[in-house]
């Protein structure tokens, strides 16, 4: 999969969830997705906006929006984090970094004068 660009059709298979099912874009029709990237499970701010996400999910579903979570995290990682913070939506293992890429969403980061490779976060 390649960079997308503005106009472009996004994949019908978007990953594989902490259970191992494909999330696909078809499983939404009709409704709007929000795709978030995040960096790593467990991690205070990775947790605080998940657990927010989790707080709303009620109301994002209300006004017709459903939350799907990417990170580079296993599925393992994942069943984990789910679990201790009762989150109602999935979370796709994108170990292999193929979604995070192909959505401009992994890429170089300064952080305390060191470069890394990370995951920005981005909504779709």
């Amino acid at each position: 999969m390649t960079t997308m660009n503005i106009g472009d059709k996004v994949p019908e298979i978007l990953g594989r969830d902490e259970q191992g099912r494909d999330i696909r874009l078809s499983d939404y029709k009709g409704r709007k997705l929000v795709l978030y990237f995040y960096p790593k499970d467990n991690t205070s701010g990775c947790t605080a906006e998940a657990c927010s996400l989790r707080d709303h999910y009620g109301e994002l579903q209300g006004a017709g929006y459903e939350v799907v979570g990417v990170s580079k995290d296993s599925a393992a990682s994942h069943v984990k984090f789910k679990e201790k913070h009762e989150l109602p939506f999935p979370l796709i293992a994108d170990v292999d970094k193929t979604l995070m890429e192909a959505m401009a969403a992994w890429g170089e980061k300064v952080m305390y004068g060191k470069k890394r490779h990370h995951p920005h976060y981005l909504y779709y």
